[in-house]
């Protein structure tokens, strides 16, 4: 995969992201709710499949963004969620 922009190819985990954006951007805009700005996809991967490459970055961004947007919202976390 070219890393140094958005997945050209239907990647699962950035398709679930993108949707994740989608829907909690939504309901915060019909709760009245701000959220903070997703996080961004990188720019600067090589493309070498580095240990802790910026996708890995981006990923965990994208984590911690929906548990932030969660709490906004005062979503119970999934069960079993930490």
């Amino acid at each position: 995969m070219d890393c140094t922009a958005v997945p050209q190819t239907p990647d699962p985990a950035w398709q679930a992201a993108t949707a994740a954006f989608a829907r909690y951007q939504a309901l915060a805009l019909q709760a009245g709710v701000a959220l903070r700005a997703a996080p961004t996809p990188p720019t600067s991967c090589c493309g070498r499949g580095c240990n802790g490459c910026v996708w890995e970055g981006f990923y965990g961004a994208v984590t911690f963004w929906i548990e932030d947007a969660e709490a906004a919202l005062g979503q119970p976390k999934p069960c079993g969620a930490m």
